[in-house]
């Protein structure tokens, strides 16, 4: 049974989606692949909504990073890989299509992996937002790119108030496709 919630957020009203197992849906309004809650029960005292929600709060406050709420993600194995590698692009980096492509071992597969990208059912928490063109423009984001890139300012401007660095940021990627948000 999947139960829902909505988040008030900077970016507008999300919704929430949850499993027993863990959070299964973060979704904009007019999200570009949202296919409605039907069969879904709204719950607002849902553990893992809850959970979420205070994230969320932390991360729009400045005061989170990292998201460590369960998931219960449901994809093709391809699609899993690549949620997978973003879910470790750590906050205050970006990296391009190509790279995650190389990530998951299909260098070729570029598109297949846009393809994947915009179908991650949890946005914000897998960070699909920090995943740029291969000039490093924006391109594609199921909920809009305004939000993408408030999603990208919000993290620069909290990357550059940080103390510390980000444990293991220059490791993301062998091939050094990994660059800082930062444009100096």
């Amino acid at each position: 049974m999947t139960s829902y919630s909505e988040y008030r957020s900077p970016l507008g009203i999300l919704l929430l989606a949850a499993t027993e197992r863990g959070l299964s849906g973060l979704y904009f309004e007019q999200h570009k692949y949202f296919k409605g809650t039907q069969d879904w029960r709204r719950d607002d005292g849902h553990d893992h909504l809850l959970r979420t929600k205070d994230q969320l709060d932390e991360y729009f406050a400045g005061q989170r990073q990292v998201f460590d709420v369960a998931l219960d993600l449901r994809g093709t194995p391809f699609q899993r890989a690549v949620w997978d590698a973003l879910a470790l692009l750590p906050f205050g980096l970006t990296a391009t299509y190509q790279s995650i492509a190389q990530r998951v071992a299909s260098p070729k597969a570029v598109r297949a992996v846009g393809t994947a990208i915009g179908r991650n059912p949890v946005s914000i928490i897998v960070p699909c937002h920090r995943v740029l063109g291969s000039s490093g423009a924006l391109s594609g984001y199921a909920g809009g790119l305004d939000r993408k890139r408030y999603l990208l300012a919000l993290e620069e401007k909290n990357y550059r108030g940080a103390e510390t660095a980000i444990p293991a940021a220059a490791d993301f990627f062998a091939d050094g496709q990994t660059r800082l948000l930062l444009q100096e």
